[in-house]
């Protein structure tokens, strides 16, 4: 018989507090189109991309991370001290080590939580979540900070037509902690590493440097081949994290998806056959695509301007690069 005392948690988790950060600088699309040859209504047709947001100097990843933590944490209704782990997603943290987590834990005041870094692409928010629902069921956290944040202004070739207007800054966050009932649903996640080379870093950064050290590399895309994905595959997965929750699109309140194009979203909201009623987050227009910090800025979005409210069912899924992908059902805090 083992010896091993068994781990014991909250029955079930939630989200209970969200926060975002946007850079102060708005970026339209006449700006985009000063280094490419395109057209305000070509980006707008292509994307629903209208202005994004691109952080200053000041503006790092740390300090946008810290700002969205802030409000998460007094969402919530806690102390940062309560604070057990700090789960950050971001692909635009250029130090390998250490984790931008640690920096982002001291400076909100958490005292000695776990942190660490994830890298799932526009994922990672449904990945962060997944681990932090994890902790808090299995008890080694109480309550768990998830962050999404990026500096994707810093990873955008301006020269690109394909991409050059995709891309934001920003930071997202919530707070997950204890529950009495469900509101966090199974995930539905994974990856289909034979499509990784459809979105990727221009060059590995040792290769970079050593040619061009006076720049980042970029990110670059098979839009095509992307959209199809994004489309087909990924209302796929939305419709298995339904069946998981039990719930049905007529159960749903909202539905928020990564930002990555408008054309995606109302391909998903077509093919999943959303009923009318349903919210449909598309803070794109505004904010451009920022990866991992899309669905939480966007759900911040919906919740403080009463397009969605507390306790609404929501289907949230994140994918991008890898190609990896994560889907579940959670009420809103």
């Amino acid at each position: 018989m083992s010896k091993i005392k068994p781990s014991k948690g909250a029955p079930y988790a939630r989200i209970m507090g969200v926060g975002g950060y946007r850079p102060t600088r708005v970026v339209p699309n006449e700006v985009i189109l000063e280094t490419i040859d395109s057209s305000d209504e070509w980006i707008r047709s292509r994307s629903g991309i209208a202005t994004r947001h691109w952080a200053s100097e000041e503006e790092t990843v740390s300090a946008m991370s810290v700002e969205a933590s802030g409000k998460a944490i007094a969402d919530a209704g806690i102390d940062p001290e309560q604070i057990g782990a700090v789960v950050v997603s971001t692909v635009s943290h250029f130090a390998q080590t250490p984790a931008i987590a640690t920096d982002i834990a001291h400076k909100i005041g958490a005292g000695k939580p776990a942190a660490f870094d994830i890298s799932a692409g526009c994922a990672g928010f449904g990945y962060g979540l997944t681990l932090a629902k994890g902790m808090i069921v299995e008890g080694s956290a109480e309550y768990v900070l998830v962050i999404g944040v990026e500096r994707l202004s810093d990873l955008t070739d301006l020269n690109d037509r394909a991409t050059a207007f995709l891309f934001g800054d920003g930071a997202g966050a919530v707070v997950v902690g204890p529950s009495k009932e469900p509101a966090i649903g199974p995930t539905v996640w994974g990856s289909e590493g034979d499509k990784s080379g459809t979105i990727k870093q221009t060059v590995a950064w040792d290769v970079f440097h050593a040619e061009r050290p006076e720049k980042f590399p970029a990110i670059t895309q098979e839009g095509q081949a992307v959209f199809r994905w994004a489309v087909f595959e990924m209302a796929k997965v939305a419709q298995q994290a339904l069946d998981a929750a039990g719930i049905s699109p007529q159960d749903l309140d909202v539905f928020i998806p990564h930002q990555a194009n408008m054309r995606i979203i109302d391909s998903m909201v077509k093919t999943l056959k959303l009923p009318e009623h349903v919210t449909v987050a598309r803070d794109v227009e505004t904010t451009g695509n920022t990866s991992a910090a899309s669905i939480p800025l966007a759900m911040e979005r919906l919740l403080a301007t009463g397009q969605a409210k507390s306790g609404d069912t929501a289907l949230v899924i994140g994918f991008g690069a890898g190609l990896v992908y994560a889907a579940t059902v959670v009420t809103l805090p």
